[in-house]
């Protein structure tokens, strides 16, 4: 079974900068480079949004909102995939999570997809 966890959320000040880790495990490697991963967030009162997209065979996908500010990246060796954010504003606070599935469009257009992590907190204030 496919576990997902993050680290790396935290409290930090608007215009600062976090990064968050997604490790997974009870995955092997060549199976790991296969799937894409993908990076959601959640505020309080809102839906789930699609923040950004990596597979091992593409470009990155990101949201509009995260454009030039967020990178996502991913270490295959490691089974593990980064959300590097930068400039981050009030309106970044949410719960992240990662996600992982076979499919990319699952993970883009976020529809049955697989494999959830817990999710880890992201407060920007102001």
């Amino acid at each position: 079974q496919v576990q997902l966890v993050e680290s790396g959320g935290g409290l930090v000040q608007a215009g600062g900068s976090l990064r968050l880790s997604c490790a997974a495990s009870g995955i092997t490697f060549s199976s790991y480079s296969s799937f894409a991963m993908g990076w959601f967030r959640q505020a309080p009162g809102k839906e789930r949004e699609f923040v950004a997209a990596v597979s091992s065979s593409r470009s990155p996908y990101y949201a509009d909102s995260v454009k030039g500010r967020f990178t996502i990246s991913r270490d295959n060796a490691k089974n593990t995939v980064h959300l590097q954010m930068n400039s981050l504003k009030p309106e970044d606070t949410a719960v992240y999570s990662c996600a992982a599935d076979s499919n990319l469009w699952n993970i883009r257009y976020q529809r049955n997809i697989h494999y959830w992590g817990q999710g880890t907190q992201v407060t920007v204030s102001s």
